[in-house]
């Protein structure tokens, strides 16, 4: 890891001197010496950082010096960014000098080119002298490094490409055939008449022995889930924190968070939702000896049915007595057979016969030192599925690393032997993953952003940074850093996943003080948070409950690079002021209020300090109360991704110098201002040109306010055709001065949408709030690889020929009044007997990649009727319709109905269908009893097969 920030501050060392050299007005005048010895005494350090790398677990003062580096470098990474980001603003300020209608500026830390002058001095002062003191840090890091003999051992950044094996979760591959079966017969007998009509069952084994995978995969047998009402999952981990487990354990029973602040309400609330259900709770890896805290849980509990089953996963017998276990399944290791079998399916996963053999005997030999660890076996063979050669088998064999005995019996080597051969910027990445509590379900593109905002994703092969973080990803998922992925029922990528707790417990080894995550609910400070000294900590998620103060220690940790906090808007609102005035080093910061009631304590607005986060590149918003951001924020010239995700449209605009963020990468939503005179009062945000000025934008993007556009040309000058890596697009018409329907409007909103554009490559569109007519300009035409299209609320429009576009896989309609009839013309048939674009007048496919089709509340809908000609084959690959709030509708076209495709049916509010469908009685139910999942106002209907 501090190999990969040593080559960075390098790069950004040569890289900014360069670039300052090609200014016209220096920033740090007299630096060039010091600059020239930091580089040579980086380069000499990084020479010998792969041999240190390798001896400081078995070298406690190598360890150290390590961590001495490690610091050393975030300095100097601050530092080189101040100096950058000052020259960036002196950059975009000159630009705004250009402009030719001057507005007021606002001076931030580092000065625009007028206020400039006045504070150059005391700048070009304080970075100059940082520059030195650490300089001087290093030089005795430098020489210190001469005492342990370290040799020269050039590091090369490994970038091994991705193989097109499939991804093996390992949390899906346990074996241990007779624990299941003996596990599973307990769950579902319902015991004796004078046990509880509750029963606690505990499974006690060591770490890495695979004890929450066999839990798994019983609570998600089939048998198991029908025979429970009610499932839920909860993992504890140390401490035993009942307020949150209480909370946990609500919002699986009602399926929402609760708003409840005190601990006995909570256990009476669980109490009543149990009543007279038969449930099932698992509480995986619990740790607490103390039967008081388990006490109020178990009085809590025994109101549910008999046969109701409480299932513990701990590592110590003593827990299971604890919890009054009527049963314990103690999990031992696995057989060598076993583990053969799950080394086998794992590292020779798609390779030759004939390698494999001759792998066979080296490869029995290391998993052997697995002691019978499942998670020890699915790493080692996860590393060892990319190695080809005998050589490297063979080495890994005789690693001394097999010796090392300090961390969960024997799970350290493997652990160590895998993550050693990380190239240095995954690492990174890995550790990062330290700073999410145990269980937390990681979101693939919010860690990716995350990675990217601390500088660990690096530029290559002319790559887009955000490809090259899912390689990374990639790159530690098949290595079985991650597990428990959970995929998008759209395409079917991975979406989320979550890490091993030993794994979690293996990164927080090794990033020691430095990353940390905690919860709180009372007003005391937690005692883990007291301990940890705030200069080393450098990322922090920090989940506060109702009855929690925020912890003000953190506040001192002012270098702190990532804070993600989740907490009630009145814990977190009053403190913001003060974390932005201290906590200057922040790159990554996420706010999100739990609390969804309107309180007074609620966040109506950002601090104007906000500004002092120079540093930032990552914000996240949500589920605050903020009608418009601060014009400071236009200050964050490093900001990459600025996401704000609230309960409804509550943003009303963005600030006027919203152009100035020219690094911004992701953007969640932009919100077309007012427009009026020059000094109309109603003037407000930004138009919509200045998203011409977001040249980086990808991804999802959502535009609202288009009816605040005031001309063609303020659409067209938004730029979207050269936003080549949008793929996502939402166009929302609607407006802060809400205007009646009429002609003119409908006309400007199709002038508008026709000149706005959208690159080609866009895979998903959604149009709501339209008021023209008819929704079919030129550039929809040639939009061929839309595969999702929503239009909402678009109340006057004449649906368009869909059906010629050839690679839509999911069409959602709704508030759409105006439509009375869906025929052929939406097919895209002009005759009975053409479809253009699709076919030949012998053969023709309407909608051929459609797979999902949902109407909803086109209220004025009657008929729905198709042609009947052989020649044409409407949505053959259509898998789910949806029909809600159509009340006049009277048939769906059997072409749909008798598909085989088709295996979802939902119909809700739809009184003329739900009688037609009506099981066994209604007139039309044989055309729909195959399809396996049918379902009427929420309740499911059997059909299908038989």
């Amino acid at each position: 890891m501090v190999d990969a920030m040593v080559s960075v501050v390098l790069e950004q060392l040569i890289s900014t001197a360069i670039e300052e050299a090609k200014e016209r007005v220096r920033l740090v005048k007299g630096v060039g010496t010091e600059v020239k010895l930091l580089q040579d005494n980086f380069e000499a350090i990084q020479a010998v950082l792969v041999d240190a790398d390798r001896r400081q677990m078995a070298e406690e003062p190598v360890r150290l010096w390590l961590e001495k580096l490690k610091y050393a470098s975030y300095d100097m990474e601050d530092v080189l960014d101040e100096w950058n980001t000052a020259r960036l603003k002196l950059q975009i300020e000159r630009v705004d000098n250009n402009a030719l209608a001057p507005r007021k500026r606002v001076c931030s830390f580092f000065p625009a080119s007028s206020c400039f002058g006045s504070k150059q001095v005391f700048l070009r002062h304080d970075i100059a002298q940082e520059i030195k003191e650490i300089n001087k840090n290093l030089d005795g890091i430098h020489r210190q490094k001469d005492i342990f003999n370290f040799s020269v051992i050039r590091s090369t950044e490994r970038s091994e490409r991705m193989h097109s094996t499939a991804l093996i979760d390992v949390s899906d591959v346990c074996g241990r055939v007779e624990e299941k079966s003996t596990l599973k017969s307990k769950l579902l007998g319902e015991g004796s008449e004078q046990q509880n009509a509750v029963q606690t069952i505990s499974l006690v084994g060591m770490g890495g022995i695979g004890k929450t995978t066999l839990a798994q995969f019983v609570y998600n047998d089939n048998d198991v889930i029908n025979h429970f009402g009610k499932r839920i999952w909860v993992c504890v981990s140390d401490p035993f924190d009942e307020y949150r487990i209480a909370k946990a354990i609500i919002e699986a029973l009602e399926g929402s968070a609760t708003n409840l602040g005190e601990l006995n309400a909570l256990l009476l609330r669980i109490n009543e939702s149990i009543a007279r259900e038969k449930f099932l709770l698992v509480l995986d890896d619990v740790w607490t000896e103390d039967y008081n805290k388990w006490e109020s849980f178990r009085r809590c509990l025994i109101n549910g049915q008999r046969g109701s089953k409480i299932l513990v996963t701990t590592r110590k017998e003593i827990v299971a007595g604890t919890m009054d276990s009527t049963d314990v399944i103690s999990i031992k290791e696995l057989s060598e057979r076993e583990c053969w079998s799950l080394f086998e399916r794992i590292a020779f996963s798609n390779r030759p016969r004939l390698e494999c053999e001759q792998l066979e005997e080296t490869g029995r030999k290391i998993v052997s030192k697995c002691k019978g660890l499942p998670l020890a076996v699915k790493t080692i063979g996860s590393l060892l599925r990319f190695k080809r050669s005998l050589r490297v088998w063979q080495s890994i064999l005789d690693s001394q690393m097999w010796q090392l005995e300090e961390f969960e019996r024997g799970l350290l080597a493997p652990l160590l032997l895998s993550y050693n051969d990380l190239p240095p910027t995954i690492k990174r990445c890995f550790l990062y993953c330290a700073t999410f509590p145990k269980d937390y379900r990681m979101d693939k593109d919010e860690l990716i952003k995350l990675w990217l905002a601390q500088g660990y994703i690096r530029p290559k092969e002319n790559k887009e940074l955000e490809m090259i973080g899912e390689e990374y990803f990639d790159y530690l998922a098949t290595r079985s850093f991650f597990q428990e992925f959970e995929t998008d029922d759209y395409d079917g990528l991975v979406v989320s996943c979550k890490m091993h707790d030993i794994v979690h417990d293996f990164a927080q080894y090794l990033t020691k003080n430095e990353c940390f995550s905690t919860e709180a609910n009372g007003h005391e400070e937690p005692l883990s948070l007291i301990n940890i000294p705030k200069e080393k900590l450098r990322h922090s998620m920090l989940m506060l409950g109702h009855e929690a103060s925020f912890p003000d220690s953190l506040l001192n940790a002012n270098k702190l690079r990532s804070f993600l906090i989740r907490s009630p808007y009145d814990v977190f609102s009053p403190v913001l002021p003060r974390l932005f005035d201290q906590l200057t080093c922040l790159r990554t910061l996420k706010l999100v209020a739990h609390d969804r009631r309107w309180s007074r304590g609620m966040i109506r607005e950002i601090p104007k300090e906000i500004e002092k986060l120079i540093h930032l590149r990552f914000l996240q918003l949500r589920d605050l109360r903020i009608d418009e951001l601060p014009e400071t924020c236009c200050e964050l010239f490093n900001l990459q991704t600025l996401e704000i995700r609230q309960f409804g449209y509550y943003l009303r605009s963005l600030p006027h110098g919203f152009g100035k963020l020219v690094n911004l990468r992701h953007l969640s939503e932009f919100v077309v201002g007012i427009t009026g005179s020059r000094n109309d009062s109603r003037s407000q945000g930004c138009k919509l040109e200045v998203l011409g000025q977001l040249r980086h934008l990808r991804g999802s993007l959502r535009i609202r306010g288009l009816g605040n556009v005031k001309d063609v040309d303020e659409a067209k000058s938004a730029g979207l055709e050269n936003k080549m890596n949008l793929l996502h697009l939402g166009l929302g018409f609607d407006k802060e001065l809400v205007e009646e329907m009429n002609e003119e409007n409908g006309a400007k909103d199709e002038a508008i949408i026709e000149a706005l554009r959208p690159p080609p490559n866009i895979e998903s569109l959604e149009i709501s709030f339209y008021k023209g007519k008819t929704l079919f300009p030129i550039w929809i035409v040639s939009s061929c690889k839309l595969k999702k299209l929503r239009l909402t609320h678009c109340l006057s429009v004449k649906l368009p020929p869909l059906g010629k576009w050839p690679l839509l896989e999911v069409l959602i309609i709704d508030w759409t009044y105006t439509v009375k009839t869906v025929d052929d013309e939406f097919l895209g048939i002009e005759s009975r007997d053409r479809l253009h674009g699709i076919g030949t007048s012998s053969s023709v496919i309407a909608f051929p990649k459609l797979k999902q089709l949902q109407f909803s509340l086109l209220e004025g809908w009657e008929e729905w009727d198709f042609g009947k000609e052989d020649n044409i084959t409407i949505m053959p690959q259509l898998k789910t319709l949806k029909i809600s709030n159509c009340s006049k509708l009277k048939s769906v076209p059997d072409q749909l109905l008798q598909s085989t495709t088709l295996e979802e049916l939902w119909i809700s509010q739809c009184p003329i269908l739900e009688e037609r469908f009506k099981k066994d009685t209604g007139e039309d139910w044989s055309n729909i009893s195959h399809i396996p999942n049918i379902r009427f106002k929420g309740d499911y209907v059997q059909g299908g097969p038989g």
